[in-house]
């Protein structure tokens, strides 16, 4: 049987000839007695089940905090690699961007030098052939000369500019040729 307090403060015994009924005095402390030490032995039961729960508690907290520290450490070495990450593309882009440079400077200058070199090969295909032209004109003169101290007929004018023009004609792409 549970006794509340309210039964305590009410509790009222029947009179017997030498007072108040002592055996149900008795039983009625020996039910409270019985009541106090299922009590005190629930309350210690509680208080050791609450330490148990209070240690759980910190030991859930410790681990949170380990938790947080690592998520922490975590998130911090990841933003440390992507940095270091990110430098160094920028690193690889500007050496890229470097050697880019270079091969458009070497390419550049190839490039000049062959325009060099081919602006040089015509001024000397155009020296060639005016020294050609200057050449077939000396050897017609010459021819003429000879015919007139032989005292060959000297070639129309007419006939020797179109041979020295056919003859020249003809030299030019011998001289392209050599170039």
């Amino acid at each position: 049987m549970k006794i509340t307090p309210v039964d305590v403060a009410h509790k009222t015994f029947n009179r017997s000839i030498y007072g108040l009924d002592q055996k149900e005095v008795v039983s009625y402390l020996e039910a409270i007695s019985d009541q106090l030490e299922s009590l005190f032995k629930e309350r210690n039961d509680l208080r050791e089940k609450l330490r148990e729960k209070e240690i759980q508690i910190a030991e859930f907290r410790d681990r949170d905090q380990l938790l947080k520290s690592t998520l922490t450490t975590a998130s911090q070495m990841s933003e440390k690699i992507r940095e270091d990450a990110e430098r160094k593309a920028e690193l690889i882009i500007q050496e890229a961007q470097l050697k880019v440079n270079d091969i458009q400077r070497a390419t550049h200058d190839s490039l000049q030098k062959a325009y060099t070199e081919i602006n040089d090969l015509r001024a000397m295909r155009i020296q060639l052939e005016s020294n050609m032209k200057a050449l077939a004109h000396a050897h017609l003169s010459l021819i003429e000369e000879g015919r007139k101290y032989m005292g060959m007929p000297a070639m129309n004018s007419s006939n020797s500019e179109v041979d020295s023009t056919k003859l020249t004609s003809e030299i030019s792409p011998l001289a392209v040729d050599i170039i």
